[in-house]
């Protein structure tokens, strides 16, 4: 599968189009629509720059939830948003994804899902709107 425009409508709106890099909540220099690789203090792009850099890193997300098994598109699209904000190691390791394979009741998925809110050892407002956003799409009927 691929994420579609709905899925990476969610990441732009959340991660906000920054032509200078600048340092994100989480303590890392960050570009672009949350690019971070190799991001330096003093780097700037363009938008077409930051577009191309958000499909190249959306290849490693995808590639990610393709291991995992068969989503829906719409829980395809709110799980490519979670790991493109959180990384594949935290994803893998999580008890999220655990209830999600254990299929496990919908309250607990949400619960466990809302956790996921701190950047910087703070809540963040940001992503309190993110994971509502992600959770409505994955839960949302195709």
């Amino acid at each position: 599968m691929k994420i579609s425009e709905t899925g990476i409508n969610i990441i732009r709106d959340a991660e906000q189009l920054r032509l200078i890099a600048y340092l994100c909540p989480a303590g890392k220099w960050t570009i672009g629509y949350g690019h971070t690789l190799g991001v330096k203090q003093e780097d700037w792009i363009t938008p077409e720059q930051a577009e191309q850099m958000l499909r190249t890193d959306l290849l490693w997300v995808e590639d990610t939830l393709n291991t995992l098994g068969n989503f829906t598109q719409n829980q395809f699209d709110a799980l490519a948003s979670f790991v493109y904000n959180f990384g594949t190691p935290k994803f893998l390791n999580s008890t999220l994804l655990k209830k999600i394979q254990a299929n496990a009741e919908k309250s607990e998925i949400i619960e466990e899902w809302r956790k996921w809110i701190f950047a910087g050892g703070k809540i963040q407002y940001g992503l309190i709107k993110r994971r509502q956003k992600e959770i409505d799409l994955f839960f949302a009927e195709n």
